[in-house]
């Protein structure tokens, strides 16, 4: 049940960034959606102490939804200092 959740959780972060942030790209929508779902998966997993076939904590929910939200905003950090440059 783990696994699901953190894949859909990253999934909706990746594609909510991608409306935040009006990005229009088909390329660009998926590789948000796809890097929300392994941060999302690989720092779930470790917080929840290696195990993604269990129940999920609230402490791996927590770090999951934080370190997703982290990557997204660097992420268009990087891409707009890109654009610029």
């Amino acid at each position: 049940m783990a696994l699901l959740v953190l894949i859909v959780l990253g999934a909706t972060l990746g594609w909510l960034a991608s409306i935040l942030a009006r990005t229009e790209a088909p390329g660009a929508i998926l590789r948000q959606i796809a890097g929300g779902v392994v941060v999302s998966l690989v720092t779930g997993g470790i917080a929840n102490g290696g195990t993604m076939l269990g129940s999920l904590s609230f402490l791996g929910l927590g770090v999951a939804l934080a370190t997703t939200f982290i990557m997204l905003v660097l992420y268009h950090a990087v891409l707009r200092r890109k654009a610029n440059a």
